[in-house]
């Protein structure tokens, strides 16, 4: 069986040498991600889970009543904004949350570090016992078709998803997908040039670009 890394200092230690020369330009980018698209899935009156919240790039800026950031990197909270709840733990053991206490549960390039579907399944169980009924479970992540053997150049994936088999666990785990696309976001924004990021608004109003530049997958699903 394959094993995730877990271990809190190798975690910080991973991020920081990968993103803490483009912290003030993911901020940026995600800024413009949260405000301008993934606010229609969330209410101003909604409880939201930012699962694998890492900095806190979605978390931070997403408007809703009640804030969650679940992580292992123990660096995480000094970058949280005031308000986030901050849980510390393996999101596949049970979650320090009561039954039917979520709206929204937000993921984006998390899933590929659990170590094995087992990992992903019992993660998505917590998820849905957490949600309260017709919550939505909004999850990005890189696409193993498009993304090919590029998705090993990061030394802690693990896990290989599509659109495709994260939709079938989903709803073999309680979920109806109501939202999916193949192609929504390039890979990544580490080692590519830095564009400008007024650009970011009109590629998310034009999804006919998505198909083109897109090498992540977009999965929106609700708890039955």
């Amino acid at each position: 069986m394959s094993q995730s890394i877990k271990d809190p200092s190798e975690l910080q230690s991973i991020y920081e040498h990968r993103f803490s020369s483009m912290l003030e330009y993911r901020t940026a980018v995600w800024r413009i991600l949260t405000t301008s698209f993934f606010q229609q899935f969330v209410r101003p009156a909604d409880s939201v889970l930012d699962l694998g919240c890492g900095y806190g790039e979605f978390i931070n800026h997403i408007a809703c009543r009640e804030r969650h950031g679940m992580d292992l990197n123990p660096k995480s909270p000094a970058y949280l904004a005031p308000g986030v709840k901050f849980i510390a733990q393996d999101c596949s053991t049970p979650w320090q949350l009561p039954d039917a206490s979520l709206d929204v549960v937000f993921t984006s390039n998390f899933f590929e570090h659990l170590p094995d579907k087992k990992a992903l399944r019992d993660t998505l169980v917590e998820a849905h016992r957490c949600l309260r009924p017709g919550g939505r479970l909004i999850a990005l992540g890189p696409n193993i078709k498009y993304v090919q053997g590029a998705y090993w150049d990061f030394w802690d994936h693990f896990l290989c998803l599509t659109e495709m088999s994260l939709g079938e666990a989903l709803e073999n785990n309680g979920y109806r997908v109501v939202r999916s696309h193949a192609r929504f976001l390039p890979y990544s924004m580490v080692n590519v040039p830095r564009y400008p990021v007024v650009l970011l608004r009109a590629y998310l109003a034009l999804p006919f670009l998505w198909p083109v530049f897109g090498k992540q997958f977009l999965v929106v699903a609700e708890k039955v």
